[in-house]
């Protein structure tokens, strides 16, 4: 059964493609999204927002939802929450219908009381922090599974490979803290702690401190909660400081981006995943996802942040076509509401 904090396990089975209805966006349904389009978490945003893309052009060319075309306006914040604040008022004013695939923690933190206040749909954001989910906010969606449900994992696959030394490396703020707390959580339910701890600040990769205090740790493992660059600044700091144990990281890190800045350095590397694997072939919805990406051309790539763009894009479609005829945003919630 889907929840309202997670849609995740029956996004396969769809199909393929409180205000006035529609008030002022004519014949469109306008959705907004702040994201990560330049800096160090840039590929991160580029990559989910040409995935939803991507479901939006195949649904609005057989037609939109009720013959209405879905416009996706998307507005860089760098991955600060004071510009998607600020993107995020701007996207509400501009009568923007719901809020679409922001990307981030600290940034959906930021976001989601604005959209609360205005009543404005918050919907598939790229973040597995529980401070989105609890308590429950009736205007919030999630298509991914929970930080703490992420690392319970983790910490699972560490423990059962006789990985008992586990330390955290990650990044200080809300979204590293959500990640640092869902270790916590699950190592204590082993009567287990970290044996060390060490921070990087968002948008920066100077590890030099963390990558100090965690080598002299010895741990088995790292947990990393920390974007692409921070990562693979510390991984490769770390190794070269002599370190030869494992880096584990949450899905928010970026796959194919790590595996992009890593290079042949990303060997033995692992990332957590809590999307289907757009290399699966076995599953419909990854070979209607590669398809989708081979007919798109160049621009586009298979990979976990594209696919969890083109399944967000899918689920929020599916959520407009229940909305009825003449959909408003309470409307919006009710047919979401509908997929489980």
């Amino acid at each position: 059964m889907l929840t309202r904090r997670r849609f995740s396990t029956a996004l396969g089975a769809l199909a393929a493609v409180g205000a006035p209805a529609l008030r002022a966006q004519g014949e469109r349904i306008v959705l907004g999204q702040s994201a990560p389009f330049t800096g160090p978490a840039a590929q991160l945003g580029i990559q989910f927002n040409r995935g939803a893309k991507l479901f939006f052009e195949q649904a609005n060319a057989q037609g939109g939802v009720g013959k209405r075309p879905i416009e996706l306006v998307n507005l860089d914040d760098g991955y600060e929450p004071d510009r998607c604040a600020a993107n995020t008022r701007k996207l509400i004013d501009d009568d923007a219908f719901a809020l679409f695939g922001y990307i981030g923690t600290p940034t959906s933190v930021a976001a989601l009381p604005l959209a609360t206040a205005a009543k404005v749909p918050f919907f598939g954001p790229f973040t597995g922090a529980m401070a989105l989910r609890q308590p429950f906010n009736r205007y919030a969606f999630h298509i991914r599974a929970s930080y703490n449900d992420e690392t319970a994992l983790i910490v699972k696959q560490l423990t059962s490979l006789g990985l008992k030394k586990i330390a955290v490396f990650h990044q200080n703020d809300a979204y590293g803290k959500a990640g640092l707390d869902g270790v916590v959580l699950a190592l204590g339910a082993l009567n287990m702690k970290p044996v060390a701890l060490a921070t990087v600040e968002r948008n920066s990769v100077d590890v030099a401190g963390a990558v100090k205090t965690l080598v002299a740790a010895a741990p088995d493992a790292i947990v990393q909660i920390g974007a692409y660059k921070a990562c693979a600044a510390f991984i490769r700091a770390a190794q070269k400081a002599g370190y030869g144990g494992t880096f584990y990281n949450v899905s928010f890190v970026g796959t194919q981006a790590l595996a992009d800045e890593l290079g042949k350095d990303g060997a033995g590397v692992v990332v957590s995943q809590v999307m289907p694997s757009p290399y699966n072939a076995a599953r419909p919805i990854a070979r209607e996802f590669v398809d989708a990406v081979k007919k798109a051309g160049a621009d586009y790539q298979a990979n976990f942040s594209s696919m969890e763009g083109y399944l967000a894009a899918k689920v929020m479609v599916e959520g407009l076509r229940r909305a009825g005829a003449k959909p408003g945003r309470e409307s919006l919630i009710t047919g979401l509401e509908s997929l489980g």
